[in-house]
């Protein structure tokens, strides 16, 4: 639209024989040339903008505050100001596609999707257009793009914001490899967490996860993490690594799900209760403490980030029984930190449970 009505009021401006004006001339753009403003006459075939963003990746946590750092100048140096538009948009995974998130011109600016009200400029330099996010997501990983437009130029660097997390292997109560693609992705979400994406399995592969069953992940690939080769686990004489099927057909085939999680905002805990109770019990036991029973993702992140350790089996949402430990010893399971799995037994039976309070 913007495209169509300048080319609509260059046309008249042509035909009444006055360049049209917005700041600048065209027929001095057509020949590269411009005032500045100050006396000066700037050949823009020699004028250089650049974008300058971090090379290194960001790290940030779910619910905290984050500065995507992006300034610009020129080269050579120019001796007055132009106006300028800033756009800040996140890229898909595969680079292709991209959303928008914030676009500012001068003083005026513009958020977008779920990023409103979380999303401003940093600007503490005339050439500064950082994008400060808050209250981070989990979603909201990924690569972002600093675009800076003056009218004349077009320049763009990408910024990698990387969330701090876990990743923990997911299967449904009625076994394992049941869920197809978008069935895993909502299960994940079920348990406030998200499905993960392979840089975040690699990771915590690199970091000890050993996991023998296939789960997919949201490039639509089905991997599982082996840091001890063994024969059911691709055969015992292969090096360690993230072991591939590659991908699948998102209907049709089945497997569980990776998940990833990140910091909380509210506290997990394992309920005091003078007795154990059967799953429907313990979710009334929540609630009549001020809380909910917690969700597997939340138990997952409170043993990885604040180092919850509990001896104690204890019901979550899904109908699971788990305890974390994080700090191993004798009669706690295995002698490594991890959150020990019971399964799903039969909702009658009892345990304690594991409550989740907001802040």
């Amino acid at each position: 639209m913007l495209v169509e009505l300048a080319v609509i009021l260059l046309i008249a401006s042509i035909t009444e024989g006055t360049p049209f004006y917005n700041g600048f001339y065209y027929e001095h753009i057509l020949n590269n040339k411009t005032n500045n403003g100050n006396g000066e006459v700037i050949n823009f075939n020699s004028v250089k903008l650049v974008v300058n963003t971090p090379d290194d990746s960001l790290f940030g946590y779910r619910g905290g505050n984050i500065t995507l750092p992006c300034t610009f100048h020129y080269e050579p140096k120019l001796n007055s100001t132009r106006r300028f538009r800033a756009k800040w948009t996140k890229l898909h995974s595969d680079n292709t596609k991209e959303k928008d998130v914030l676009v500012a011109i001068g003083l005026r600016h513009r958020s977008f999707g779920e990023y409103k009200g979380r999303v401003h400029l940093h600007q503490n330099d005339p050439n500064e257009v950082s994008l400060v996010i808050s209250d981070l997501r989990l979603e909201d990983y990924g690569k972002y793009k600093c675009e800076v437009i003056d009218g004349l130029e077009d320049e763009s660097g990408i910024v990698e914001l990387e969330l701090r997390g876990v990743v923990f292997p997911y299967q449904p109560h009625h076994g394992r490899y049941q869920l197809n693609f978008h069935e895993a992705k909502k299960a994940c979400e079920d348990q406030d967490s998200m499905m993960a994406s392979f840089e975040q399995l690699f990771t915590a592969w690199e970091e000890g996860l050993h996991w023998c069953n296939a789960g997919w992940l949201t490039d639509g690939t089905v991997q599982y993490p082996v840091t001890l080769p063994r024969e059911p686990c691709g055969g015992k004489n292969t090096a360690p690594g993230v072991r591939t099927y590659g991908e699948r057909h998102k209907h049709l085939h089945r497997y569980d799900a990776f998940c990833f999680s990140s910091s909380l905002k509210g506290k997990v805990y394992y309920l005091e209760h003078p007795e154990k109770l059967t799953f429907v019990e313990a979710r009334a036991a929540c609630l009549e403490d001020g809380a909910h029973i917690a969700k597997v993702g939340q138990l997952f992140a409170a043993w990885k980030f604040v180092d919850l350790d509990q001896c104690d089996a204890g019901w979550l949402d899904d109908g699971s029984v788990r305890y974390p430990i994080a700090f191993p010893r004798v009669n706690c399971g295995p002698l490594e930190p991890g959150v020990r799995s019971f399964g799903f037994p039969a909702r009658h039976k009892k345990f304690g449970v594991y409550c989740y309070k907001p802040s």
